[in-house]
């Protein structure tokens, strides 16, 4: 193959490269790109309880309402009840790990992927195993105190 053909074949491949996939959602693609982002930032900064908060009120502050409301309240219960859990993003969201960095709960809000309500999930490092099944995602239509009390019990639970 000449030099020629291989340069258009690189400008083929390069230019196949770029489809949009066809696999992942322009929102799923944007959360990806959002945790690359965090990846970079968390890799660059030390373990700054105060940086990862000023991040995660700054995407709080990009929300709309209700969500924008809804993650506000979420993170003054999460910080009352958990304080040793450290506020970040995750995948854009807002979220709060353990000291080893793990996400233990975090917040999707209905905007971010197009959904009829947010979410306030649990990972796999919250202790909130009851048997065989439990929930480890709630959704959110609004905050009520009945929910809100509900919320700061299955927070306490989850760092016990």
């Amino acid at each position: 193959m000449s030099t020629e053909q291989e340069t258009q074949q690189s400008a083929k491949s390069a230019k196949a490269g770029k489809k949009q996939s066809t696999t992942w959602s322009a929102e799923e693609q944007a959360a990806m790109k959002a945790r690359a982002k965090e990846l970079k930032a968390e890799a660059r900064a030390s373990k700054n309880k105060a940086e990862g908060e000023k991040v995660l009120l700054a995407a709080i502050a990009e929300m709309t309402e209700p969500d924008h409301s809804i993650a506000t309240a979420l993170h003054r219960i999460v910080t009352a009840n958990a304080p040793m859990l450290s506020p970040k993003t995750w995948y854009g969201m807002p979220a709060y790990a353990n000291q080893e960095g793990k996400v233990v709960c975090f917040f999707q809000s209905s905007q971010k992927f197009g959904t009829r309500y947010s979410t306030f999930g649990f990972n796999d490092t919250a202790n909130l195993d009851d048997g065989e099944m439990w929930p480890t995602g709630f959704a959110l239509k609004e905050l009520t105190p009945a929910a809100e009390a509900r919320i700061s019990a299955l927070v306490r639970q989850a760092v016990s």
